[in-house]
């Protein structure tokens, strides 16, 4: 089963927008035909976005998002991530990229351009990082 590890921005767009470019892989991750992977960090960075007022969720749609996603995702824990050999402008991000290399091989799938900047580097590991949501 192909490991899978979404950044916040995707996972917007799977559980906030409903993004029409992201119906199949919203299925595929919904028939549990990917090891959808997450940390603690992640989860709270998903959390913190999605209550911020510009998306407009009330607390119960909120805690309903998190709670599908929680069940959805393999959690990994934060102090068992291994560093990734490369370093992302945006410290927030860089737990994404570790998280990918820790699940190794795996997809990651983000919109961040510094993130996807990374992606001929960490493909040397295993790691495929894409803005392309067919998996």
């Amino acid at each position: 089963m192909k490991s899978v590890v979404f950044d916040t921005n995707v996972l917007l767009d799977l559980f906030v927008f409903n993004d029409f470019r992201a119906i199949h892989l919203k299925e595929v991750l919904l028939s549990r035909q990917i090891d959808a992977i997450a940390s603690p960090k992640t989860l709270e960075e998903f959390a913190d976005v999605i209550s911020r007022p510009l998306f407009s969720l009330d607390t119960d749609a909120q805690e309903q998002i998190l709670v599908k996603w929680r069940l959805l995702a393999r959690v990994l824990e934060d102090q068992n991530l291994l560093s990734a050999p490369w370093q992302c402008q945006d410290a927030d991000d860089q737990v994404f990229l570790d998280l990918a290399y820790t699940a190794k091989p795996c997809t990651l799938i983000s919109k961040d351009n510094e993130i996807l900047k990374l992606a001929n580097r960490a493909a040397n590991e295993g790691i495929q990082i894409t803005a392309d949501y067919t998996v």
